[in-house]
């Protein structure tokens, strides 16, 4: 399984943004913008919960393995391999949701006097803010379940997540 590079998370948020930029512009000059949904910031923050709490789970239970616990609970590698899945697809999702969001925050910039339009910025902005929390639990969740490097690896590849 590959690992999740950060610029091409980079590259999705900055192209929708672009795009929602360009599209919120359009879409005002017409007189009326699309709405940022006050349930989207809530949405993103308890994905990164989940992600974060699978992430802390999984670690625990490694680290109790290599201590040697009687007790420990196995990670099985069949459900690391799902979580980072998940971890994965989620922080794609969540870069191009923060780029619609940012995109359409910039626009309602130009217009905080009116407070409708300064809720939906405020809600676009937190929105980007759980995003990014979404995007760093998805990285963290991918670190945990990381293998530990190979040293029979001859094609010089490194270590993947855990498949």
């Amino acid at each position: 399984m590959r690992e999740l590079r950060i610029r091409m998370l980079v590259g999705v948020f900055v192209i929708a943004g672009v795009l929602s930029w360009a599209g919120a512009r359009l879409w005002n000059s017409v007189g009326t913008l699309p709405s940022v949904p006050l349930a989207a910031p809530i949405v993103l923050a308890i994905i990164a919960v989940i992600l974060l709490s699978t992430a802390l789970s999984i670690r625990s239970r490694l680290k109790a393995q290599r201590e040697r616990d009687p007790e420990a609970k196995g990670v099985d590698p069949l459900m690391a391999a799902r979580a980072v899945v998940f971890g994965q697809a989620s922080a794609l999702v969540a870069a191009l949701v923060a780029g619609m969001y940012g995109g359409t925050g910039v626009v309602l910039l130009e217009s905080l006097d009116i407070p409708a339009r300064r809720d939906q910025a405020i809600y676009a902005g937190f929105s980007v803010v759980a995003a990014i929390g979404v995007i760093a639990a998805a990285l963290f969740l991918e670190r945990v379940c990381k293998l530990p490097d190979d040293e029979d690896d001859h094609d010089g590849t490194g270590a993947a997540p855990t498949t």
